[in-house]
């Protein structure tokens, strides 16, 4: 394939590529009850110590006060977090991971390692840095830098 040819279609390649991850991931959860808005919060909710502030979660997950809060009511409404205001400003909520959440997490984090394991079956860890490199570069130049990300 040509040079130009490969730079042309590498955005979309990247597109297709995450939405495929993504559904396989969304796949494996679906018995969970979970879809991707909601396993990302989990997750996102664990990497920050169980707890965040909702405002927090807005940025970080990337979506709108008002869809997060429609899916926080569906995790509220499972038992897997809870809500509390702010113990400084009572106007601020902070959303909490439940006991009953942390087997559920456990298991996304179990499900997510195998399909990673699957995806990555016959990649070497040469050819892993050198793309972990490569993104990290594009995303640089994208103005993030986010190798902290969830699976």
């Amino acid at each position: 394939m040509d040079q130009q040819r490969l730079r042309d279609q590498f955005g979309s390649h990247m597109v297709r590529l995450s939405r495929l991850w993504r559904t396989r991931l969304d796949e494996r959860l679906s018995p969970l009850g979970l879809t991707q808005a909601r396993w990302t919060i989990l997750l996102h909710l664990h990497r920050g110590g169980g707890h965040l502030p909702q405002k927090a979660l807005v940025e970080r997950v990337g979506v709108e006060g008002p869809t997060l809060v429609r899916v926080l009511d569906g995790l509220e409404r499972m038992h897997l977090i809870e809500r509390h205001d702010c113990q400084n400003d009572r106007r601020t909520k902070t959303v909490h991971l439940t006991a009953a959440a942390e087997p559920i997490i456990t298991d996304i984090i179990a499900i997510a390692a195998d399909l990673r394991a699957e995806v990555l079956d016959g990649v070497t860890d040469e050819e892993l840095a050198t793309c972990a490199a490569i993104l990290s570069r594009i995303a640089h130049n994208l103005g993030e830098d986010f190798w902290d990300d969830l699976p």
